[in-house]
């Protein structure tokens, strides 16, 4: 089994975890905010969903500086809507998806960088870059986003069982 196949199962459990929970976000709340430093709901919504772009860059690049000198840094896409975040996230998932399908073993040792201006942040091999900088960290801020729902009163999806809000269902 290739390391592509071992983790292909778990990606798209947490994907599908990932987009139920996307699918609650609300038009009226993506402006709304629970503190000052914290991200907005849709900004929150558009991390997660772009996310997914990350993998395919992570897959098929060796590095990305996200602030490149002489260049502009990266500027997250926007969305103004669920069904914009959706198809955001619906797009990046059967990229991602497809390029995690097809890349080798010795792809996924090989080292992969994440820079800033030029300079090194971290390198990783990409097998643990798409393990921890995009699939826990997209469960990360899944949960948060399942949190933001909570305190809006929305219904938070079941993800590793019931929810309060799915308990009986």
């Amino acid at each position: 089994m290739t390391i592509s196949e071992a983790l292909l199962p778990e990606f798209d459990q947490e994907m599908g975890h990932t987009r139920r929970t996307l699918d609650r976000l609300p038009d009226d709340k993506l402006g709304w905010k629970p503190h000052e430093k914290s991200m907005t709901m849709g900004q929150l919504a558009v991390h997660i969903a772009s996310m997914l772009d990350w993998a395919v860059t992570t897959l098929q690049q060796d590095s990305f500086d996200y602030a490149p000198e002489g260049a502009p840094p990266y500027q997250p896409p926007v969305a103004n809507s669920r069904n914009e975040v959706l198809a955001m996230f619906d797009k990046g998932l059967a990229a991602s998806r497809a390029a995690l399908a097809a890349v080798s073993d010795e792809q996924m040792g090989k080292p992969w960088s994440l820079l800033a201006g030029g300079k090194t942040i971290f390198t990783m091999p990409r097998s643990a870059v798409l393990r921890s900088m995009i699939m826990n960290h997209n469960v990360h801020h899944r949960a948060q986003l399942g949190v933001y729902l909570r305190l809006n009163d929305i219904p938070v999806p079941a993800i590793y069982g019931p929810s309060a809000d799915e308990a009986g269902a």
